[in-house]
């Protein structure tokens, strides 16, 4: 790998963050080889290479990211058969996305204050406001919602870590309504769901047979909710996500942070969400400026 970075640097002369993403790329495609019993980079065959980039497309990875991530491997598989090192590229004959532009869905914050205020005071209802306000309040994929351990949240200093299917990690302020809704469910029913007191490495949300709430299991709870205000069509955990992003730039928000605070690697998934609240901006300033 390091071999391959110094070329693309010194006879490709690609730029230095260029050289970062194809070495993030490299490197997050190798801890994959080896999950699934492989050694390293080039013990990687044609069906390792498809099932990769079915994994991105679930994990709601943009076509940009992926389309970047391939094309990073495909160049990288050149450099092994040039190199005398493969026979082939796994890579080859995985086409490019079509990059389509994703429809931004998202709450009306009225929609999401509803929402919020659902959940009852019973032990569901106590995790479920946690659930929701958690996710809306942190914009955490569903992947890094149910890999929540209690060491990734730091309730006395307001932050949580979160972590992707890749072991990427991003740190995350709580907000007030989170950690307020965090802390009624640690401390008066989750022992009581568990049957035993937590531990660093316990799951945070869970069922109540004490097991991991799963991605199946968080979209069925965000469904229920959703029909009690005639959204249960859209109600998904990416709406929940997208909310976050747009209620963020609608109050003032910028690119850079919002990238930092969720964790897309692309630009262009940041400037889908700017592009719905320039239309908040337009009608805000065609209402209130003078001269509009």
């Amino acid at each position: 790998m390091r071999e391959f970075i110094e070329y693309m640097k010194n006879e490709k002369r690609k730029a230095a963050n260029t050289l970062i993403a194809y070495e993030r790329d490299l490197r997050a495609f190798e801890k994959y080889l080896v999950s699934r019993g492989g050694t390293g980079l080039n013990d990687c065959g044609d069906n390792d290479a498809i099932s990769y980039v079915l994994e991105l497309s679930n994990e709601s990875k943009s076509k940009a990211t992926i389309n970047r991530k391939v094309s990073a491997l495909r160049t990288f598989y050149e450099y092994e058969i040039r190199q005398g090192r493969r026979s082939d590229n796994p890579f080859a004959r995985i086409k490019s996305a079509r990059g389509d532009k994703r429809q931004i869905d998202y709450l009306s914050i009225k929609e999401t204050e509803r929402l919020l205020s659902l959940p009852d005071n019973s032990r569901k209802g106590i995790r479920d406001r946690a659930l929701l306000e958690f996710m809306y309040g942190t914009g955490a994929r569903v992947t890094e919602v149910v890999r929540l351990r209690f060491s990734d949240v730091n309730i006395r200093m307001s932050f949580v870590t979160l972590k992707d299917a890749n072991d990427e990690s991003r740190i995350v302020p709580l907000g007030k309504y989170a950690r307020a809704a965090l802390e009624e469910y640690f401390t008066s029913v989750y022992e009581s769901m568990k049957g035993a007191p937590y531990g660093p490495d316990d799951f945070v949300f869970i069922n109540f047979r004490g097991e991991p709430l799963t991605r199946q299991g968080i979209w069925k709870i965000l469904k229920d909710y959703g029909a009690m205000i005639n959204a249960a069509d859209r109600m998904t955990p990416q709406i929940l996500r997208d909310s976050f992003a747009v209620h963020i730039l609608q109050n003032g928000g910028d690119l850079k942070t919002l990238q930092e605070l969720m964790g897309f690697e692309d630009m262009s998934v940041g400037i889908a969400y700017l592009s719905v609240t320039d239309i908040h901006v337009r009608d805000v300033f065609n209402r209130t400026h003078p001269r509009a």
